[in-house]
């Protein structure tokens, strides 16, 4: 009984000492009955440093257009939720609500007010992400009148990421703050300097010209350090725009590696297999979305293996019943395979129209996160880790499989490996249905960055042989270098060259380069292929 007794007195006083420290908000939130705009953003400042936890109701009761005055007895009350009245200083409830009750205005000061006011006080908040959100939103707004918020905010602070983006919130105020110590001044240039992004430099650039020379010679050196660090990134943004596009310049060529490199033929319809395997997922994802929607994330998956097996029986039906006439006679070849392009895409044209067809992306493709100032998005990440995981599994498959030591025999030796009991015919077909393959796949990945159309595959037929001729005709590491060479090449020229003065200038060193190795970067070796 002596504890509980004890226990209580404890609760009574701590209680008693928190009504002691809790300010009273009553002498603020007067000035909102007062109709006056100045009055009002005074009160939101005024409540946005309070500390107290009636602040917030009484911020968003405003937002909302909730919080409400009496113009004869100047009471300011708040509407509940639930449709009842109580005051807005106390939060205790109104028995009778008064017979005209005016909502306080607000004008765009007054807007701007009330969201530093809600960021300031969710700096306090429990959740450590709302409190981040909060920092960041004190950093976009430069509020002062949040400062002493921050201050206290940052005092008590334990997470190490809501600690930096409250003393950057604070850097921000302090550096246009004309009457802060020019010691907290320069600290907060610094500070900016060292965060080094976009947002810091043009708030550095807001130092006014007549600042103390030490802020305004901290300023000059944070913005020559920030412009140098962006244009690191910037190089570096390009280079993973550029081995994005290698990743995807690789998954359109490496088919017509292995073909080109096999039979020699120049198939002006390998575009279209990338095509007709993006189609293949519009058409899975179209039956997911209907049958079983719950399966959606599993879409690309099941479309690989049938964008793979499809892609492969057209381009084995288009090698028995083309090209295996035309062997030797490449000018013949090259028009055939154009005529079947066309065929092709005409042929989706009449079944899904002419106009771009929707393919979503699954819940672990989408989305991007940052590294540095670089930024990274999943799908783009993933393609790329894609593409490799084809290469290899195709490398395996010439390594260690009898398909692939036929064609490796074929491919050095089409004589020879004739002679000692090779069907070249049957590995023809088989080498033309599995380089379709791979491009269907390729298809698949292509639908999620690219619009899914019947002239897809037309995008990248050329830049496939350019990079097939670059990296040397029929070797996949040479398929491999020559993408990426050539993805990251074009990304770092369009800055300075522009777009097609880029793609103009690598093809010129590309002529020139295969002037100088005929045989590409990596040339094959056999007694047919060096003769």
């Amino acid at each position: 009984m002596r504890v509980l007794i004890l226990l209580c007195g404890l609760m009574t006083v701590a209680a008693a000492a928190r009504a002691e420290t809790a300010p009273d908000l009553t002498p603020m939130v007067a000035k909102f009955a007062t109709d006056s705009y100045s009055d009002t953003a005074d009160a939101l400042a005024a409540l946005s440093s309070s500390g107290s936890p009636r602040a917030a109701a009484i911020v968003a009761a405003l937002a909302d257009g909730r919080l409400l005055f009496d113009p004869v007895t100047k009471a300011v009350l708040v509407r509940t939720k639930a449709g009842g009245l109580e005051e807005a200083a106390t939060g205790a409830p109104v028995a009778s609500a008064p017979a005209d009750l005016s909502p306080v205005r607000a004008n765009n000061r007054v807007r701007r007010a009330i969201e530093a006011a809600a960021g300031a006080l969710s700096l306090l908040d429990a959740d450590p992400a709302r409190r981040r959100e909060a920092a960041a939103a004190v950093f976009k707004s430069r509020d002062a009148a949040a400062l002493a918020t921050v201050d206290a905010a940052l005092a008590q602070e334990t997470e190490p990421e809501v600690k930096v983006a409250l003393a950057e919130a604070r850097a921000a105020i302090l550096i246009g703050k004309a009457d802060a110590p020019e010691a907290e001044r320069v600290a907060a240039v610094k500070r900016l300097a060292a965060r080094g992004d976009q947002e810091a430099l043009g708030l550095l650039r807001t130092v006014p010209a007549d600042a103390p020379a030490a802020v305004t010679t901290a300023a000059t050196a944070g913005i020559a350090a920030i412009e140098g660090n962006l244009k690191f990134w910037a190089v570096a943004q390009n280079v993973w725009y550029g081995l994005s596009l290698g990743s995807v310049l690789l998954l359109a060529a490496i088919g017509l590696a292995i073909t080109f490199g096999v039979m020699g033929v120049i198939n002006m319809a390998h575009g279209e297999m990338v095509m007709l395997g993006a189609y293949t997922t519009f058409v899975v994802q179209n039956i997911i979305r209907t049958s079983a929607p719950a399966l959606f994330d599993w879409s690309l998956a099941i479309a690989l293996p049938l964008a793979f097996l499809f892609t492969g029986l057209v381009g084995i039906l288009i090698e028995r019943t083309v090209i295996r006439f035309l062997y030797g006679r490449p000018l013949e070849t090259l028009l055939a395979t154009w005529g079947v392009s066309l065929i092709l895409q005409q042929a989706v044209r009449s079944l899904f129209g002419p106009t771009n067809q929707e393919v979503g992306a699954p819940s672990w493709m989408s989305g991007a996160f940052q590294v540095g100032q670089m930024s990274i998005t999943w799908n783009r990440l993933w393609i790329i880790v894609f593409s490799l995981l084809v290469f290899f599994a195709l490398l395996l498959v010439l390594k260690r499989t009898s398909l692939g030591l036929y064609v490796r025999a074929v491919t050095q030796n089409r004589r020879m490996a004739a002679a000692m009991g090779i069907r070249t015919g049957r590995i023809d077909a088989l080498t033309f249905g599995l380089g379709s393959g791979i491009a269907g796949i390729a298809g698949v990945a292509l639908s999620q960055i690219d619009n899914v159309s019947p002239n897809l595959g037309q995008g990248y037929i050329i830049d496939s042989f350019m990079v097939v001729v670059f990296g040397g005709v029929g070797n996949l590491w040479g398929t491999l270098v020559g993408a990426f060479t050539l993805g990251i090449a074009n990304k770092l020229l369009e800055p300075f060259a522009g777009a097609v003065l880029g793609k103009i200038l690598l093809l010129v060193a590309i002529i020139l380069f295969i002037q100088k190795r005929p045989r590409g970067l990596f040339a094959l070796k056999g007694r047919a292929v060096e003769s």
